[in-house]
């Protein structure tokens, strides 16, 4: 398992909720888990990773020997959100490019545990911008996405080269091609969603 570049078009998919919870979905979590924190990431998004899932994990102190920070959100859902920030953000899947994004203040955020129970937060400030980023991938939302024409055009260079590596690793066999993706996504929604 690895961490997909921009622009991988699983990056863009609408993910799909999971109707499932088994010992095969654990795995997953854990396996993503591992991920992250070998990136040196405090979130991580199932889609990210090839799995056009509602499932994120995070941990803001991206310290792996801190799991009582550690958070697994299945299905998520943000019903509320206040105020307005404006900070530094990078992703896992846009390596060496990061920008302003203005994301809300604080959120309430409703989701299934890993166990099958229902989990409710209010999150404010770093937890609630993390959660937001990977609720957005979720959507098909990168955080690109969010920003403003002038500080598109500040990292329009950096995307431009994750765009040429992209198209050269499906012509060296290095990623899936998109029909391929979409066959994977078929079969993983089979496995997950029904």
């Amino acid at each position: 398992m690895k961490v997909l570049s921009y622009p991988n078009s699983v990056l863009s998919y609408k993910c799909k909720p999971i109707a499932v919870i088994n010992q095969q979905l654990r795995d997953l979590v854990a396996a993503m888990f591992q991920v992250m924190y070998s990136s040196n990431g405090v979130g991580l998004a199932a889609n990210q990773v090839g799995y056009p899932l509602q499932l994120f994990v995070m941990n803001e102190t991206g310290n792996s020997e801190k799991t009582e920070n550690e958070y697994v959100l299945i299905n998520p859902v943000i019903s509320r959100r206040k105020g307005n920030q404006i900070d530094q953000e990078g992703c896992l899947s846009f390596p060496g490019v990061s920008a302003d994004v203005n994301r809300a203040k604080s959120i309430e955020i409703e989701s299934i545990a890993i166990d099958g129970s229902v989990q409710f937060f209010k999150w404010i400030d770093r937890q609630a911008r993390i959660a937001q980023h990977e609720y957005d991938h979720l959507n098909g939302i990168n955080f690109v996405d969010r920003l403003t024409e002038s500080s598109l055009d500040e990292i329009r260079d950096d995307l431009d080269e994750l765009q040429i590596n992209h198209e050269n690793d499906i012509r060296l066999g290095f990623v899936l091609s998109d029909q391929e993706i979409q066959n994977q996504i078929a079969e993983l929604e089979k496995q997950f969603c029904e």
